[in-house]
């Protein structure tokens, strides 16, 4: 699937403002940091779509992009910050868990982590969240292109070993270099039917 048009639809705090049309919803879901913005302007070729930072945290709400008209990427917050006060951490995990609960359109999760980076107890914990709850999940890793090819290979056997997951379900990419869109076109075809 070939993204085209992307726009930015709203942003959500709680449940009673999330989306609940007709169109199908991938959700994107990391620690803080790890690249949700750079990888949602990547697969829709704007580099201002999703706004980036360098400061861990920002992203607190849930984000709609609506893709193609037939689906939405859903930016859902990063977890794990260390420097968010503890009653802020918990409004993001309520909002997340509000978020997976009975969400009937809900087809894939992109679960993001940090190539050079072995995956945080918070990571192991949304794995097992997803497996339990039986929602499919792809991991993409991100910053490719800030280690070798040797080191990538190497990380990803560790990380698929750590995580208990199919190394052909983990997709290497990098914003920088345009790295990994293909693939994830790819997947999305699959899911969005």
């Amino acid at each position: 699937m070939r993204i085209i048009n992307t726009r930015f639809i709203k942003s959500a705090s709680k449940r009673a403002e999330f989306i609940d049309d007709e169109l199908p919803q991938i959700a994107i879901v990391g620690r803080s940091n790890v690249g949700k913005s750079s990888l949602i302007n990547l697969l829709t070729n704007n580099k201002k779509l999703a706004k980036t930072s360098s400061t861990p945290g920002r992203t607190r709400l849930v984000n709609y992009f609506n893709v193609n008209d037939r689906f939405y990427l859903v930016d859902l917050p990063g977890y794990g910050f260390a420097k968010a006060s503890k009653n802020i951490s918990k409004s993001w995990d309520s909002v997340i868990n509000d978020y997976f609960a009975d969400n009937e359109k809900l087809r894939l999760v992109f679960v993001l982590l940090d190539c050079r980076l072995a995956p945080s107890e918070l990571d192991m914990m949304m794995f097992d969240y997803l497996a339990s709850h039986e929602l499919p999940a792809v991991v993409i890793l991100t910053k490719i292109d800030k280690i070798s090819r040797s080191q990538l290979n190497l990380s990803i056997d560790k990380i698929a070993k750590t995580i208990r997951f199919n190394k052909n379900m983990i997709i290497p990419t990098s914003a920088n270099k345009k790295i990994g869109v293909e693939k994830i076109e790819s997947i999305l075809d699959e899911y969005i039917k």
